[in-house]
């Protein structure tokens, strides 16, 4: 009986965390597979939102600012809008640059936040990071506050996902898709580019906040480790490409393939000892790459394509 609550407890973790990743994962499907915008600064949106969150939601401790102990709700809601206010600014200062440029531009500034909010004690206790945080549901009895979570997060899933996928087919939407395949076409077409790229870039950053708040709030902590870019941007760009970039189910997709596998790799991995111990992490990583390799040359496109709206398709097949 033991085993198997540890193997229940094991797949709620493994399924809410999927499910966190892929609100991140929709956000960066906006940024990317809709809008062509190169966004490689992920890990600081989600410090942003985590630490937001984190900081409106916990009680006063004298060891970082804020301690509002304002409802969880508010917490999230105030990542999202934190995150977004920031990712306006930046797009202001960045959006009208190339892709590759815009990569660079991105990820630079994502760790000065990062390095930031590490090295500002009086903010965010630094590298001790911020503990105590509130989860929703936590007084219910095992197992069902994690549970409870898990359909938190899924609700949650399914809600961006519903509006993800109507604003994607509404005019809106294929004006961003326009904007990713033949900016200067849209340019003649009267569209004002650089203010809607801001647009997408603001709501993928909100997402990838929210996902930050919600991560805060599941493992009660947030500190520098779990802001690394590794777990945040290079695994979040893998899960998007495996699962199929314009695709918002192959968004979700990816996620739950490549969290599972890296999850179950790090059961094998723990039980190294000696040398291996140090070398076996790192073999990881290169199981990532070696999936991503497969991926790319079987199915270049993802596992799930993207498929065009109606109406755009049918315009291209000579339809209408």
């Amino acid at each position: 009986m033991d085993q198997l609550y540890g193997y229940l407890n094991y797949a709620m973790f493994l399924m809410t965390m999927a499910g966190i990743y892929a609100v991140m994962a929709l956000g960066l499907n906006l940024n990317w597979g809709v809008t062509g915008l190169f966004n490689v600064g992920v890990a600081g949106f989600f410090a942003i939102g985590a630490y937001t969150s984190a900081i409106i939601t916990t009680e006063e401790t004298g060891k970082h600012i804020g301690g509002y102990d304002l409802p969880i709700g508010i917490g999230l809601i105030a990542a999202m809008i934190t995150s977004g206010i920031i990712a306006y600014f930046v797009g202001r200062i960045c959006i009208r640059l190339r892709s590759d440029y815009l990569a660079i531009a991105t990820i630079g500034i994502a760790e000065i936040f990062r390095l930031i909010l590490k090295n500002e004690m009086w903010a965010t206790n630094g590298t001790r990071g911020i503990s105590n945080i509130p989860r929703p549901m936590e007084t219910l009895a095992q197992p069902f506050g994690p549970i409870a979570y898990m359909i938190l997060v899924f609700a949650i899933v399914a809600v961006i996902y519903w509006l993800m996928e109507r604003g994607r087919n509404s005019p809106w939407g294929r004006v961003m898709m326009a904007i990713r395949d033949n900016e200067l076409a849209a340019r003649a077409a009267g569209k004002n580019v650089e203010r809607l790229r801001i647009q997408a870039f603001v709501l993928g950053s909100m997402l990838m906040g929210l996902g930050g708040g919600l991560t805060a709030h599941f493992f009660k902590f947030v500190g520098p480790e779990a802001t690394d870019p590794l777990l945040t941007t290079f695994i979040l760009w893998v899960m998007l490409i495996v699962g199929g970039s314009g695709n918002n189910r192959g968004a979700i997709l990816g996620c739950l393939i490549i969290w599972t596998l890296w999850s179950a790799t790090e059961i094998v991995t723990s039980q190294a000892t000696g040398e291996w111990a140090t070398r076996v992490p790192f073999m990881r990583m290169f199981l990532i790459g070696l999936v991503l390799q497969i991926v790319l040359q079987k199915f270049p496109g993802g596992l799930l394509p993207e498929k065009l709206p109606e109406g755009r398709r049918m315009s291209e097949d000579g339809g209408g």
